[in-house]
């Protein structure tokens, strides 16, 4: 069955642009004042999986894709897809990855006359997240964050960003959980800055009862600045006839009791048994799990390697056939209703204390800095005689690759400079004044720094990726230069876009496609040496480690 943007309209005539959902405490609620429940469903094709290892999977992640289909690009998808999640009941869609440089005028406008919101993942797969192995909150980072904000700040109908997804899922990686926050921080900080009042979320895996309960202490401890408005929780484990006590969920519910922002259930659906009863459904919208939650996201419409699909589609992509998970879940979302109370009145936005670091949840209660592009810039121009050439700083792989050479050298180098001042440390708060940088300007720091100690021109070549200036710094003038960009900058502060926000333009009939920019950020950490300490460029760790700024 095919249905047109025309068919869509006369379906839905009579549709405005959905209301603002706001938080108040720790419930969502809608302008006339009634508790808002998210009743969604996973929108997102599955990517192909990454073949070789990651260290995303190394570190105790699931594999990720290494491209991704962006679903609210298709106006004809979303126009084949749109009436069956009327049939669900749904109001909302998780989209997990989307390209920020295509036009999503087309789906944006439908799902909201179809009264439908979007919860939006802004990272990227692969060399656009945090990287849990090695974790960083870098300049390009937020760019790309702000460039998807920008792209969709004018939809009505986007009710949170999400800044991650399962970043940190053992107390081996805990020491993102810093850089999480800080990305939360920013993030926030931004979307006041534009006048949004979209939500901010993280989305966690479920892990054992002590461990959970401390990651989501963490992330939405201290005052609004810093603490994510929606806490999300990937849960699996309600399957067929379960219960309450059974599926472990009163655990989760009283263990999340004490959060002071809006929690969901991020990701939820059996997937040890088929078919899904989707039972939870009924207890989610009901206390006492309703106290605590504020509903959640069915896994998922797309068909899935896994089978966690609810639909298939024909050879042609043009017609839709349901299965029955996904009749399963549209009964029992159409008859679940979740209460209104408590009242919008009673509620106030209070800080949850925040904990230390402990041998449950090693991280640290100071945060990186906010990334500074103008800093960033200007020592990447004035103070780095040696730079890699275009091609080589617009590769990923490869700008990792030189960085854990470039770092091997200066260790067995006689130079007082290490990498420590590209690195930062999310467990001790300790942060170099180039953690923050894109991983090509790290790269061009740790090779100037090995030339500047090996002052010959063969130390610049790198394989011929890089060049050395025709003028080149002398260390004293590098370290001048350095100090300067460095001077009088607030470890944090407003961010501003790289882009400005969009503005509405012509809608866009372009298929789904894999994202045509690729952000060199992120996932790079992973490649950096751990074992190098020594001197940070020109001693500058005492401006951000000593100004990084604890939760408040």
């Amino acid at each position: 069955m095919r249905f047109s943007l025309g068919a869509l309209a006369a379906i839905f005539p009579l549709a405005v642009a959905l209301p603002q959902i706001t938080r108040s405490g720790k419930y969502l609620y809608d302008p006339s004042g009634a508790r808002f429940y998210i009743k969604g469903v996973a929108y997102q094709p599955q990517g192909n999986l990454a073949v070789s290892t990651t260290a995303n999977e190394v570190n105790g992640g699931f594999p990720e894709p290494s491209d991704f289909v962006d679903p609210l690009s298709s106006a004809t998808n979303c126009t084949r897809d749109i009436p069956y999640l009327k049939q669900l009941g749904v109001n909302a869609v998780r989209v997990y990855s989307v390209n920020a440089s295509l036009n999503h005028d087309s789906c944006m406008s439908a799902l909201d006359a179809a009264g439908i919101y979007v919860l939006l993942d802004v990272s990227l797969p692969l060399n656009g997240s945090i990287d849990r192995a090695s974790p960083s909150w870098t300049t390009s980072l937020l760019n790309e964050y702000t460039r998807t904000v920008n792209a969709f700040n004018k939809y009505p109908n986007i009710l949170a960003y999400n800044i991650g997804n399962e970043v940190i899922n053992t107390v081996n990686n805990s020491n993102a959980a810093p850089f999480v926050k800080a990305a939360a921080r920013d993030t926030k900080a931004y979307l006041r800055s534009i006048g949004s009042k979209a939500l901010v979320g993280y989305a966690a895996v479920d892990t054992d009862l002590d461990f959970r309960n401390a990651l989501a202490d963490y992330l939405t401890c201290g005052n609004d600045s810093v603490s994510v408005d929606l806490y999300g929780l990937n849960n699996y484990e309600w399957c067929g006839q379960a219960t309450y006590s059974t599926s472990g969920w009163n655990t989760i519910t009283q263990g999340f009791s004490n959060l002071t922002v809006a929690a969901y259930m991020s990701e939820f659906g059996c997937i040890t048994a088929g078919p899904r009863l989707w039972t939870e459904i009924p207890a989610l919208l009901s206390s006492p799990v309703s106290d605590v939650f504020s509903g959640g996201i069915a896994f998922s419409y797309f068909p899935t390697s896994d089978d966690y699909g609810m639909v298939t589609f024909s050879a042609d992509g043009s017609t839709v056939t349901v299965n029955s998970d996904f009749t399963a879940l549209g009964r029992q979302y159409l008859n679940a209703t979740g209460p209104n109370s408590p009242a919008q009145s009673s509620q106030s936005n209070a800080a949850l204390a925040c904990p230390a670091s402990s041998p449950i949840l090693a991280a640290g209660t100071n945060l990186p800095p906010t990334p500074n592009q103008e800093v960033c810039d200007c020592i990447n121009k004035n103070a780095l005689p040696c730079t890699a050439i275009p091609a080589t700083a617009n590769n990923p792989i490869k700008v990792g690759a030189l960085i854990n050479e470039a770092c091997g050298l200066l260790a067995n180098s006689n130079s007082t400079i290490t990498c420590t001042a590209i690195a930062g440390d999310g467990l001790t708060g300790v942060y170099g004044p180039l953690a923050m940088c894109a991983p090509d300007i790290k790269l061009n720091y740790v090779m100037s720094a090995y030339y500047d100690a090996n002052p010959v021109a063969t130390s610049c070549d790198f394989g011929g990726n890089a060049t050395l200036s025709t003028s080149p710094l002398g260390a004293e003038a590098a370290q001048s230069a350095a100090a300067s960009c460095l001077a009088g900058k607030p470890p944090t502060f407003t961010p501003t876009a790289s882009e400005p926000p969009t503005t509405p333009s012509g809608s866009s009939s372009s298929p789904a496609t894999t994202s045509s920019h690729k952000p060199s950020s992120g996932r790079l950490g992973s490649l950096l040496p751990t074992s190098s300490v020594a001197t940070l460029l020109l001693g500058a760790v005492g401006f951000f480690a000593g100004a990084a700024v604890a939760i408040a």
